[in-house]
């Protein structure tokens, strides 16, 4: 149980008093009202005997009483109403709130430090309330009446008629049958004559004179003379006098509800409840008979109108509110108790006490004692039958004996008041009021022998009852307390007598004895024992007790507290009480339910995503819902990292650390996290429930300790003092209800709002643990029935906190920590709350979510400022920059409303006439004007924002072209968005915002081609020679997506060097169009770009020229196709520098070997233009796109999507190691054969008459071109290598005159043409190609001479004329 003010051997005399009844004519009545008090209210502060008080045994020893108190009270003649009785409990409870200043318990269980509160002030309350307000019953007299205080003034006309009239008054409600209440204790009762004396206003000799003439009428040892009211009440504010009452009026203020300003006055609350109280000492509707005050009439518990015809006090606890209560309270604020009293009166009403208990009661109960004892004495000297006889005779008419069943459903006989039975049970309870425990257990032994032989259960069970209380409070070597005995007297009050309320103060005595003992198991079986649907406020109380009890075990059974505490908490609100008032308002409990996981506590800094309005979606970011993943963690502090590098000129600073916006388990929390001031901190805490029963938490928060700061400069801070939980500096969210359900595991997420910098500290949760309304049955034995499912209604709860406590993780570098246990600090819950920064949110308008491959769409992108600080420094960093572009730096910037139709094109077009189709349009661009440069970040794009600048509130819309990956499939695309402040802030330098694009891309084109050197030399363009690029373009998309057909609009190519010219093949349909499954062929004709045209190895220009087969051109040098082509290009050139690397020291082999290879290379890149015709939903769709073919060297295939790699033929493992380990770094055959471009020059056919003239000589011309940038030694060598008769069938032989080898030298790019001449001796088709032509670098000496490319075959047709 909980600690209480009291020990119990201080309780238990102070729970049982002697008894004292007054009685006071209405001119007596008059002068203690004058004080605002009742005659017995004036008493009650003085009741107490300061000092030791002596008596003698009947056995003549001198016995020594402590601390005696006397209970005086107004006489009432009707008993005391269930109804009223509870509801006075249940204000009296409503009322109680904990004492001030009471530390905590802090009880460590396990895991758990829990901070109880100590003490439970309306428990305390309630049992003192109950203990007073039993009704006395006629199987016990502990409440009965020993005396009466029979009370008149000294303004009275005859006082001592007046004390004759009291004295007869007080004859007939004792003696006359009509009045069956109040009880009495013997019918010799003590009177003792009060004559009250006002000294301000009466005559004091006179007062003097008539109490003479009382002392000789009722002796010196029966009557007193109480002088009062020293000063006039006009004079009462004059000086502050103590109000011992006040503690006493409130305590029980509806047992006063006498607000004496003008005289006696009713409280009642609303005319039409049906908890209407009279005032409750019985002093209103006073009417006289005879002259004497009816005031007796009606019980202080008596209610205006009988509604509860119970004869038990614990009916049901619905009683309504105690608006009464509050009445009062309200009437008396303000009055001023005994404000005609002096310190001296206070002195004289104490020593009145005094008086009467030493000169009138103590010697009153010693005498009856001694009667009393002197029967017993002599009822032991009779024989048993002839007592027995007596007793026939005494007891008269007794009931007869009953069967054991019956007494099972009764409380068994009753006894008359002069049974001889009664009077060992009178001396008992007399002995025990004056504390002479020992004669009260031999009494009350004796008489349980006689009731349990006679089947009086009511009167056994009583007897039992004090026996064991008495058996406790013996004073020497005390007998062991006999449990058992208030276990049977418990068992027959409930099941027997069917009498809840003896039972109650049976299990209330017996749990305070046994907590004395620390048999705190036992206290809470009694104490759940009684709890039952009866009375929900008992059963409250009592649970509420007995997991006091288990928290205060030896070994604390924290469970059970929790769980009791729940079952308490749901019998609290059946019972109407409000839980709040009775938690304390000191250290919150330490409550062990539900259990917390607190290393999987996560915190997020910033507001919640937007939910999606239409086509408008909202940045995805980081929230609580997206589960960790340590490799896109990774990637996301990559591309931060990225972007900061760029920022920085290349360098990351040494202070950077990366943002994070959720802290977890995994995260680095070793520092203290940044949160800014105005944005909301979520904790998502963890909650399991290992109960089978929900447990509801209401009032969820979190608790959390500021400490505030004031930032004037970068090094000077000033630091306010500590602030715990104020509005003002951190706005709390609260969670009105929060259900876990039977062994669930749920997360709640609880939000604060920063107002103002500093350093928070995020402690724990605090809440109201309960239960579900009519979910179980709370008598501690009942079972729930199940899990509760919808809207809940919250029973009774407790409330209190539970500390988040994170465990940092291992520390394991130095030896030191690897050889011990240690771990590092977890900060996630102590944020650094910094000043004001700016706040990013990112809207995407339009944004698909299935793209062809290839395919070209315009989306928009919404940049808001949602902050008060403006935002600069816009950046966008993705690992997929050929994913999406926001258009050249140079290109007009297109409207910012997203007004496009879906047939608009995303391209810049321009209408051309038909004359142009076969030759190419030529422009150029620069590469830096779409962000692809020398040493730029691809990767890293600025957003081009109207001056730079988003100021507060602003927002802007800018276009965003995206293309859908070459590859088909489910695409992640992360966009990182870093951007500043303008102002600079010291503690954070950026901020970032994420997005996660998930595109899924299905087939559209294959395209695949080659480029190869042109034989022909024409005209002067062709200097430098000519290229051949062949176009294949295959249709792979399956109709999925609904394609009907695509449509190659246009070729183009781009590069600093070549540019296409025309297209070779062009068909007369000039749509090329491509079915599913459709191949098409397309053959180019490229020219070397004009020096004018070329750019130079350092600038970064490239020559685009478009060939169109429709009859609009697309601007393949502007935004968003140029953008595309950049982006993919730079993507390539990445892949090919990361396979180059590995071969770098291969790369520093000789000049020649580079040289030879460049003549293999070429830097022509295609661009494959289209249209795709999409039927959706019954309408035509227009999609269009574009892929891109980079060629890189002659002759060989290029794709516009990734190969798949073939996996490495597995080797053999050799474990010897190699003789010869350099690399060979000749060039290959296939780059040596490309050095020297050669070409024939003749006419198709020769005619010759050979009758005239036999040799037939034509003339033919041998074009060398020097492919090179050197010099090249050329030989080339006529004479002919093969002489097999195959060969001269197939094509003839003829001889080449003159000489027959030329060593030439071309310079470089160089053409140099040969004369020869060819004879032929008859007609036929020969085969001009045999000349050999060897070459090598002239500067150098080794010499990688080989034959150069083999021409195709040169036919001449010879004819005859």
């Amino acid at each position: 149980m909980a600690q209480c003010v009291q020990s119990v051997q201080e309780l238990i005399p102070d729970s049982f008093v002697p008894c004292v009844a007054a009685l006071c004519s209405d001119e007596a009545e008059r002068l203690t009202r004058l004080n605002h008090l009742s005659f017995a209210e004036l008493l009650k502060p003085f009741s107490r005997l300061t000092s030791e008080v002596h008596m003698r045994d009947p056995n003549n020893q001198l016995h020594i009483i402590k601390n005696l108190k006397i209970a005086v009270s107004n006489i009432i003649t009707q008993p005391p109403q269930p109804g009223a009785i509870r509801k006075l409990l249940n204000d009296v409870v409503s009322g109680s709130q904990p004492a001030e200043g009471l530390v905590a318990n802090v009880i460590t269980a396990g895991d758990y430090d829990l901070n109880i509160s100590a003490t439970t002030p309306w428990f305390e309350s309630y049992r003192e309330t109950f203990l007073q307000s039993m009704p006395a019953s006629d199987h016990e007299f502990l409440n009965h009446y020993l005396a009466c205080m029979l009370v008149a003034s000294s303004s009275e006309a005859e006082p001592v008629e007046q004390f004759s009239k009291l004295s007869h008054e007080q004859h007939r409600i004792q003696h006359n049958s009509d009045y069956s209440y109040p009880k009495w204790f013997i019918p010799n009762t003590l009177k003792y004559y009060v004559l009250l004396h006002d000294v301000s206003a009466g005559d004091e000799q006179r007062a003097e004179s008539i109490y003479e003439e009382m002392k000789q009428k009722y002796g010196t040892q029966g009557c007193y003379l109480l002088k009062i009211n020293s000063r006039a009440s006009n004079r009462a504010s004059d000086e502050q006098i103590p109000d011992p009452w006040s503690q006493y009026l409130q305590k029980n203020s509806i047992q006063n509800q006498d607000s004496y300003e003008d005289g006696p006055c009713t409280i009642t609350s609303n005319k039409n409840s049906d908890s209407n109280l009279l005032s409750l000492d019985g002093l209103d509707n006073e009417v006289k008979v005879d002259g004497l005050p009816n005031n007796f009439r009606a019980h202080p518990l008596q209610l205006d109108q009988p509604s509860d015809p119970s004869n038990s006090i614990d009916g049901t606890d619905h009683v309504k509110p105690a608006s009464s209560l509050h009445e009062t309270k309200k009437g008396n604020t303000g009055i001023i108790h005994g404000a005609c009293l002096t310190l001296t009166d206070h002195d004289r009403i104490r020593q009145f006490i005094q008086e009467f208990t030493f000169r009138g009661l103590l010697p009153h109960i010693e005498k009856t004692i001694r009667q009393l004892n002197d029967q017993l004495m002599s009822r032991k000297g009779l024989s048993r039958s002839l007592f027995s006889a007596t007793k026939k005779w005494f007891s008269g008419s007794k009931v007869p004996e009953k069967s054991i069943n019956e007494l099972k459903n009764t409380s068994g006989l009753l006894y008359p008041p002069e049974a001889p039975e009664l009077q060992i049970r009178k001396m008992a309870d007399l002995c025990f009021l004056v504390q002479h425990y020992d004669l009260a257990y031999s009494c009350y032994h004796t008489a349980k022998k006689d009731f349990l032989n006679d089947q009086a259960m009511l009167y056994a069970a009583g007897a039992l009852e004090m026996a064991a209380v008495s058996a406790f409070l013996q004073p020497g070597a005390p007998r062991p307390y006999p449990a058992h005995y208030m276990d049977t007297a418990i068992q027959t009050y409930r099941d027997i007598c069917k009498n809840m309320v003896l039972a109650e103060r049976c299990v209330l005595l017996s749990a305070e004895i046994l907590k004395s003992q620390s048999k705190y198991s036992e206290a809470a079986a009694l104490l759940i024992r009684l709890t039952s649907e009866d009375s929900d406020l008992r059963s409250a109380l009592l649970l509420e007790q007995a997991a006091h009890c288990f928290i205060n075990m030896k070994s604390p059974m924290v469970r059970k507290y929790a769980f009791h505490m729940i079952l308490a908490g749901h019998r609290f609100s059946k019972a109407g009480q409000n839980v709040s008032q009775l938690s304390p308002d000191g250290p919150l409990p330490q409550l062990p339910l539900p259990y917390i996981n607190s290393s999987a506590t996560r915190v997020f800094f910033g507001h919640d995503r937007r939910p999606a309005d239409g086509e408008k979606q909202a940045a995805t970011h980081v929230s609580l819902d997206q589960e960790y993943d340590s490799e896109s963690s990774q990637q996301w502090r990559e591309l931060e990292e990225q972007v900061v590098a760029v920022v920085n000129k290349g360098i990351i600073p040494s202070n950077f650390h990366p943002t994070q916006y959720c802290l977890n388990s995994y995260s680095d929390n070793s520092r203290f996290p940044l949160a800014v001031v105005e944005e909301p901190i979520t904790v998502e805490v963890a909650f399991r429930n290992p109960l089978k029963v929900p447990l509801l938490l209401t009032d969820l928060s979190l608790l959390w300790k500021f400490q505030p700061k004031a930032f004037s400069g970068k090094d000077n801070e000033e630091v306010k003092e500590l602030v715990t939980s104020q509005s003002a500096m951190i706005g709390t969210e609260v969670i009105s209800e929060f259900l876990i359900n039977c062994e669930e595991s749920k997360v709640a997420r609880l939000k604060l709002f920063p107002h103002h910098i500093g350093e928070l500290h995020i402690l724990g949760v605090v809440y109201n643990l309960g239960t579900i309304q009519g979910s179980m049955t709370v008598d501690g034995i009942g079972a729930l029935p199940g899990c509760h499912t919808g809207k809940y209604s919250l029973s009774m709860s407790v409330r209190g906190r539970q500390d988040l406590e994170i465990q940092g993780p291992r520390l394991n570098n130095t030896k030191e920590e690897k050889t011990s246990v240690k771990y590092g600090p977890d900060r996630r819950l102590d944020p650094i709350i910094t000043e004001e920064m700016p706040l990013l949110e990112v809207f995407f308008i339009h944004f698909p979510t299935g793209l062809l491959c290839g395919e070209i769409r315009k989306a928009y992108v919404e940049f808001v400022n949602v902050s008060k600080c403006p935002l600069a420094g816009l950046k966008v960093v993705s690992k997929r920059p050929e994913f999406f572009t926001f258009g050249g730096n140079t290109a007009v910037l297109t409207p910012l409303s997203p007004s496009a139709s879906e047939n608009c094109s995303a391209y810049k077009t321009v209408v051309t006439d038909s004359t142009s189709m076969c030759t190419a349009l030529v422009s150029s661009a620069s590469s830096v004007d779409f962000g692809i440069g020398i040493e730029s970040q691809p990767e890293v794009i600025p957003v081009p924002l109207p001056d730079s600048v988003l100021k507060p509130g602003a927002s802007v819309q800018l276009p965003m072209w995206l293309r859908g990956p070459d590859e088909e499939g489910v695409h992640e695309i992360n966009f990182l968005f870093y951007y500043e402040s303008v102002k600079k802030q010291p503690k954070i330098r950026h901020r970032i915002l994420r997005h996660t694009a998930v595109i899924c891309t299905s087939r559209s084109l294959n395209v695949r081609a080659t480029v190869c050197r042109s034989n022909s030399l024409e005209d002067e363009e062709g200097r430098g020679g000519n290229m051949l690029v062949f176009v294949d373009v295959e249709n792979t998309n399956t109709s999925e997506a609904g394609v009907k057909e695509f449509h190659i609009v246009q070729i183009s190519s781009s590069s600093k060097h070549w540019k296409l010219q025309k297209s070779v093949n062009l068909s007369e349909n000039k749509d090329a169009k491509l079915a599913s499954r459709e191949k098409g062929k397309f053959c180019f004709k490229a020219l070397r770009c004009k020096e004018k045209e070329a750019a130079t190895q350092t600038s970064e220009k490239y020559t685009f020229a478009d060939i169109i087969f429709g009859n609009e051109q697309i601007i393949s040098s502007a935004s968003p196709c140029a953008d595309f082509f950049y982006r993919s290009l730079s993507s390539e050139l990445k892949k090919t520098q990361a396979q180059l690397s590995v071969y770098a020291e291969k790369q520093s082999t000789e000049d020649a070997v580079r040289l030879i290879q460049k003549c293999n290379e070429v830097d022509l890149n295609i661009i494959v233009l289209w249209k795709a015709y999409v039927v959706e939903d019954n309408k035509q769709l227009i999609l269009e796109g574009q892929h891109h073919v980079i060629l890189r060297t002659v002759g060989k295939e290029a794709f516009s999507y990734p190969q798949k790699q073939d996996p490495p033929e597995m080797e053999l493992l050799k474990f010897f190691r190699s003789e010869n380990t350099t690399v060979s770094s000749r060039p290959s055959v296939e780059q040596l054969s490309n050095l020297i471009k050669t070409s024939l020059h003749y006419p198709e056919s020769f005619n010759h008459p050979f009758h005239q003239k036999s040799l037939c000589l034509v003339p033919v011309t041998l074009l060398l071109s020097n492919c090179s940038k050197a010099d090249v030694d050329v030989i080339v060598d006529l004479r002919h290598k093969t002489t097999s008769p195959e060969a001269l069938e197939i094509h003839g032989s003829f001889t080449w005159l003159g000489q027959t080898q030329y060593k030439l030298q071309l310079k470089s790019q160089e053409i140099h043409s040969l004369q020869l001449k060819a004879c032929f001796v008859h007609t036929g088709v020969y085969n001009l190609g045999t000349p050999r032509v060897f070459a090598k670098l002239s500067d150098q000496v080794t010499v990688f001479e080989t034959s150069q490319q083999n021409s195709m075959p040169a036919l001449i047709i010879i004819n005859n004329v």
